[in-house]
């Protein structure tokens, strides 16, 4: 049985649910750009998807051990270098797929060593999944915070092991990975955040026992919060709940921020989907570079 918080996202995400012909789509696309996209995201906008090429560009999988566990992730960075600004990549709920992938570069074309994490990787295969809501069910509702907590401090070490600057390290995170994004700034050696459409509250639960909302008075690094108006799974006055627990908190609780694009529906940036919007998606960009820049990543 789905939680609340669950529900919460298959709602969200109910316009990319997967169809024969999505499914057809996304075989083709599987072929052509290697990775693949996740096939529960179905049905696909095939001409819109950016493309990063990885020339120039350390680029591919990798893994680190974390608990015993090897946790698989993929990383981008520009070739040969070294002493770079860390930013950990966290996926949607379909996990580490082609539009993550593809995010790490652009992030490696700005100087950044990225690193995304495939955080449910104990819980099962996202993208042997074509159902959104019995990849919720059997996986992504499985995966404990403190299991995400755990392997993004692996990922960090990892990064810092192989080029990465830990002393410049940042967050940012879609969908699920926004939520995350909020958590781990309360938790991590970061010194700043960008959460892209995370949610903000939620029941308690033994595996989410605290939600962004109840962790945003003591956060350890200032987020920046990019939202849509019209994101059926996050209401607005959740953003003002929010926003009045930040005000209450540390110097970086009250230094974050957020951005609500008008007419923008959840997933904004997820180029490769309907949900898609050109104008709020690049200036969110712009913006989440901006904001590490400000504050000391780069």
């Amino acid at each position: 049985m789905l939680n609340e918080d669950a529900r919460s996202d298959v709602n969200a995400l109910l316009p990319g649910r997967s169809t024969a012909a999505g499914t057809t789509r996304r075989t083709a696309l599987q072929a052509a750009l290697g990775m693949g996209y996740a096939v529960a995201a179905a049905p696909l906008m095939a001409q819109t998807a950016i493309a990063t090429p990885a020339a120039g560009l350390d680029a591919g999988e990798v893994s680190f051990i974390v608990g015993g566990f090897k946790v698989p992730a993929y990383r981008a960075a520009p070739a040969g270098k070294t002493g770079l600004p860390v930013v950990l990549v966290i996926h949607e709920i379909f996990g580490v797929h082609e539009y993550i992938a593809d995010t790490c570069r652009r992030f490696a074309r700005a100087g950044y060593l990225a690193i995304a994490p495939q955080l449910y990787a104990r819980q099962g295969d996202p993208a042997a999944y074509t159902e959104m809501a019995r990849l919720m069910a059997e996986v992504v509702a499985k995966v404990p915070d403190a299991q995400v907590m755990a392997d993004l401090d692996g990922a960090v070490q990892w990064a810092g092991a192989n080029g990465g600057d830990l002393a410049r390290v940042g967050v940012t995170g879609f969908c699920w990975g926004g939520r995350i994004t909020w958590l781990y700034a309360a938790h991590g050696p970061v010194k700043a955040g960008v959460a892209w459409y995370g949610r903000l509250v939620g029941q308690a639960s033994e595996l989410t026992p605290k939600h962004p909302v109840d962790l945003a008075p003591i956060l350890k690094a200032p987020v920046l919060g990019l939202y849509g108006e019209k994101d059926s799974g996050i209401p607005l006055d959740t953003i003002d709940k929010m926003k009045t627990a930040l005000a209450s908190g540390t110097a970086a609780a009250k230094a974050s921020q957020f951005v609500v694009y008008p007419d923008a529906p959840h997933a904004f940036h997820a180029d490769y989907r309907a949900s898609y919007r050109k104008e709020a998606a690049e200036d969110g960009w712009k913006r989440a570079l901006a904001w590490f820049k400000a504050h000391g990543v780069v």
